[in-house]
């Protein structure tokens, strides 16, 4: 074999360390965004956050007439016009849009009921009740809020108990969940303490138990349970104490003793068999036990973490035809960032040892300033397009959804399908109907009788309708519930609306009979 040189040229595509950052920032929630921020703010000294507490005028507004250098703007778009400002007037902002909304044809008498389903709770919110011109928002809220724990121990000062006593019902206090529920048994408790000394752990024992009882008489009732049986019983035997006794209670407490599968799925009759009460009075003790509640530690879960900030606002201004939508950053999610002046100076007048590591963490600021701006800017253009294409949800709620992929917003802005996966994932937009997830706006498509397409989002919102207005002495099939979205000249078969109503919440037929 002869060997020789030879010269061949190629190209591959290499992932800068600017390109990686400005992948994994766009990718990143709100919340991981600001622990980004201060980490880095932590660890490089150019970087600082901009205190000026200014007014700030809409974005895309120039607030300073003398020119800023692009590497060291700050991240609060007040100088930063981002892409999608093409599509703008010169009167508007450059980082917000007006939609105009669409006709629809119909009598308008629709009702649209905002999906409350992200926030995992039954209830619509309320607003708070502070008088006054006191104001707290849901942040500062949900960081007030007494823990279950806290909340059992100062009720436990007013006892007057021993110290063993009081330790041993502080340490039962300790143990439970977020739910109330004291998952280990009494001796296991016991065991963990004694290490092997029979005699310490019968005394432990004993302590506990004496602790638990005074466990179940503090409030929220029902709390130191652990079953649900006992949970739902405490609760029961504490309405007959307070004197106002259903006539059902006795029923509901002989239900409690029996498994719970069969009081979660209705069985009546066998109810009835195994406590030997009639079906009557087994159904309106099941009505009683429906209003308990199974999670007595629920309302004092710390709920920060379910708090959803919005990243981009979408304001109605006008009315009927003439309705607008404006689509914005939330100014309150942008990190107001700028490179640090002084040591920036500093740094060009000093060529001494060093020098060159400074210089990186220098570009490094630079660079993660400017990533930044990309990420918002990449959001608000994406959000203008769901917007644009979604505006008859913004005028007549999730019935007028339309059936939209990624693929369309990859090819009207011109970026990449995985692109915009990562912009609509943990993103927010605030609604006139609520705020939703941007994969939210994203539904394949159903067939129709005239050859068009429906969204699946409008069909959950069809099956929702349905299910709300059944009779509940005869509720409707997944079969009779196909039938009808066929009326309505929409193909589903029987399988996919037993999908959508899975993923909807929504019992079958025989339970929601039962109910």
């Amino acid at each position: 074999m002869k060997q020789g040189l030879s010269l061949r040229v190629s190209q591959h595509l290499a992932l800068t360390p600017q390109l990686q950052q400005s992948i994994r920032l766009l990718q990143l929630s709100t919340l991981e965004l600001s622990q980004e921020v201060e980490q880095m703010l932590d660890e490089n000294p150019f970087l600082e956050m901009s205190l000026d507490e200014a007014p700030r005028e809409e974005f895309g507004l120039a607030q300073a007439d003398a020119p800023v250098p692009e590497e060291d703007r700050e991240t609060d778009f007040s100088d930063y016009a981002p892409a999608a400002s093409a599509s703008a007037t010169e009167a508007e902002p450059a980082n917000s849009v007006e939609v105009e909304a669409p006709s629809w044809e119909g009598d308008g008498s629709t009702e649209v009921i905002p999906d409350d389903g992200e926030w995992g709770g039954d209830a619509t919110p309320r607003k708070n009740n502070l008088g006054g011109d006191e104001e707290m928002d849901a942040t500062n809220l949900a960081r007030a809020h007494e823990s279950l724990q806290s909340h059992l121990h100062r009720q436990a000062l007013s006892l007057r108990l021993c110290e063993e006593d009081s330790c041993a019902l502080r340490f039962l206090i300790e143990s439970l969940n977020d739910d109330g529920y004291l998952d280990e048994s009494l001796e296991s408790l016991a065991a963990g303490l004694a290490e092997g000394d029979a005699e310490q752990q019968e005394e432990l024992v004993h302590r506990f138990t004496v602790a638990l009882r005074l466990l179940h008489h503090l409030d929220p009732v029902g709390v130191g349970a652990r079953s649900l049986g006992e949970c739902l019983s405490l609760q029961l035997k504490a309405m007959q104490d307070d004197g106002d006794a259903h006539v059902a209670c006795a029923t509901a407490l002989r239900i409690c003793a029996q498994p719970m599968e069969l009081l979660a799925r209705r069985d009546v009759k066998r109810l009835s068999q195994l406590c030997g009460d009639s079906d009557a009075q087994v159904r309106a003790a099941i009505g009683l036990i429906t209003r308990l509640e199974p999670k007595p530690g629920r309302r004092f879960v710390d709920v920060e973490r379910n708090i959803v900030i919005p990243d981009v606002l979408v304001t109605k201004a006008g009315r009927g035809q003439q309705a607008r939508f404006r689509v914005q950053l939330n100014p309150d999610v942008m990190p107001r960032l700028r490179v640090h002046d002084i040591y920036a100076g500093a740094l060009k007048s000093h060529k001494g040892e060093g020098h060159q590591a400074l210089q990186q963490r220098l570009q490094e600021a630079r660079w993660f300033i400017k990533n930044i701006q990309q990420r918002f800017d990449t959001i608000l253009r994406v959000s203008n397009a769901i917007v644009e294409r979604q505006k008859n949800f913004f005028v007549h709620g999730e019935l007028a959804m339309r059936p939209l992929v990624l693929r369309e917003i990859a090819d009207e802005l011109g970026l990449h399908e995985s692109t915009i996966s990562r912009v609509t994932t943990a993103k927010y937009m605030s609604t006139p109907y609520g705020t939703f997830e941007l994969k939210y706006f994203f539904g394949s498509a159903l067939g129709t009788e005239t050859g068009g397409n429906a969204s699946s989002t409008a069909v959950r919102a069809l099956i929702k309708q349905f299910v709300a207005s059944e009779n509940l002495k005869k509720p409707l099939s997944d079969s009779q519930i196909s039938d009808m979205l066929k009326e309505q000249g929409i193909e589903c078969a029987r399988r996919t609306v037993a999908k959508y109503r899975e993923a909807l919440r929504i019992a079958p037929a025989n339970l929601r009979k039962a109910l």
